[in-house]
Formats: structure tokens, sequence, C-alpha cells
């Protein structure tokens, strides 16, 4: 009895292993690359508006419109950009994510063209559109179809990443039922999370350390070499935020196992 006890703990704990491992790595992509909260505030940590305002002197005459007040209707409208920017990510993410059944992202122009009427003929205001609108009919038959499978994955992986929480839980319940004692569960399970939150740890400090050491050398555009470094950083700040929780967990539990076997 005794032997398949120590086997069915060490079944379950090395599944447990396993799973913080593989969680560690869903947690970063589901706090990251399916977060819209996290794409939208990197979005505006880029210099959009100074994107939007080589958009416009693309598209206006010098004549017409001075890099100076181009330059300030560009911060006027910079709280404007920056919503749209939110907005647009905001419903682009819900039609990833299956929320939304159609793509149907529409911005509306008319701010940025009442800020350009003091400065520009009227035949220039309405050589801009009134609205930027991008939905499924817009979007090449390939990048549609390319949409597609990533909605698909991400449906796939929303499941997983539930299944696989469920899994954890389950996991750590058997642990618990099986060992039946307070002192040596809470033992085992502190023994798991501990390393486990260190390795994560150490994963998060080597993963910026190397991201950031291959951004410096790509030569990209200026206001891009402080923005990348920035995303680096924020991109693997959940590993240390999950890794930091699980060493808690782990001193926790094993605290308790200690403290457990005097009070026995």
């Amino acid at each position: 009895m005794n032997l398949l006890k120590g086997l069915a703990l060490g079944i379950l704990s090395f599944l447990l292993v396993l799973s913080l491992s593989v969680f560690g790595v869903a947690f970063l992509v589901k706090q990251t690359i399916l977060n819209p909260g996290f794409v939208s505030s990197e979005l505006n940590k880029l210099d959009v508006p100074q994107l939007a305002e080589e958009f416009l002197s693309e598209q206006i005459p010098e004549e017409m419109l001075t890099d100076e007040v181009l330059s300030d209707i560009i911060t006027d409208l910079e709280p404007w950009i920056q919503e749209q920017v939110t907005d647009g990510v905001y419903t682009f993410y819900e039609y990833l994510t299956g929320e939304s059944e159609s793509l149907s992202v529409v911005v509306s122009l008319e701010p940025v063209k009442e800020s350009l009427r003091d400065y520009v003929s009227e035949t220039t205001l309405q050589s801009i559109p009134s609205t930027f609108e991008l939905n499924e009919a817009s979007l090449s038959p390939q990048l549609s179809a390319n949409i597609e499978l990533v909605r698909e994955y991400i449906g796939y992986f929303q499941v997983g990443y539930i299944f696989l929480i469920g899994f954890m839980l389950l996991l750590i319940v058997g642990i618990v039922a099986i060992d039946h004692q307070v002192r040596s569960a809470t033992r085992r399970l502190g023994t798991i999370f501990l390393p486990e939150g260190v390795l994560l740890l150490v994963g998060f400090f080597i993963a910026r350390y190397f991201a950031e050491r291959q951004i410096l050398p790509l030569g990209v555009i200026p206001y891009l070499e402080e923005w990348l470094p920035q995303l680096v950083s924020d991109f693997v700040a959940p590993l240390l935020m999950l890794s930091i929780g699980l060493i808690i967990g782990g001193v926790v539990l094993l605290t308790i196992s200690f403290v457990y076997k005097r009070q026995a």
C-alpha cells in the first residue's frame, strides 16, 4: 500500500511540475499577446503621434502646412489618437477571440479634418476620407484566411488554458487526498512551488537579458530603439509576477508544514 501511495504521489507531483512549467508559458501568452490591454498600452508607448505626423506630412504639401504647425496639431490630437488606438485594438481582439463574429473597426477622421480646417484648402480636406474602416471586406483573401486560422488557434488555446488550470487544481487535490496528512502534503506542494518559482524567476532574467541584447544590434529606426527594450521588459514581466507568486506560495506551504509539525 505504501509503495502504491508513493508511486501515485510521485506521478501526481511530476505531472504538477510539468503542468506548472507549461502554465508559465501559457500565462505569459495570456497576459501579453492575447491581452488587448497590454497590446494597446504598448502601442500607446510607441510614438504613434509621430507616425501620424509623418503620414499627414506625406499627404499635405509642405507649403500648406509647416512642420511646426503640423506638430502642434498632432500634439492636440494625441489624446484622441491614443483613444482610437485603444478602441481599435479592443475591437480587433473581440473578433480574434470569438466574442464578435465580424470585424469592423471604424475610426472617424473628422477630428483630424477639423484641426486642419484653418490651415489647408477645402479641396485638400475633401481629399482626406471621413472615416477609416477595417473589416473583412478590406482584407486580402490571404490575410483573411490567416486571421481565421489565428482565431481557430486562439480558441484552442483558451480552452486548453482553462483545462490546464482545472487539471492543476485536480492534481493538487489528488496529492492532498492521497497523502492525507497536512504536514507532508504541504511540504510536498511547497517543494514543488518554490523551485518552480525560482526557475521561472531565473527564466525571467535570462529572457530579458538575451532579448535586449538581440534587439540592440538590429539597427531599427531611432524612436523604436527606446521603445523595443521597454516592450521586451513589459512582455516578460508576467513571468516575474508568476514566479514571485509561486515562491511566496512555496514558502508559505513549507512554513505551514514545519509549524504544524512542531504543534503535533
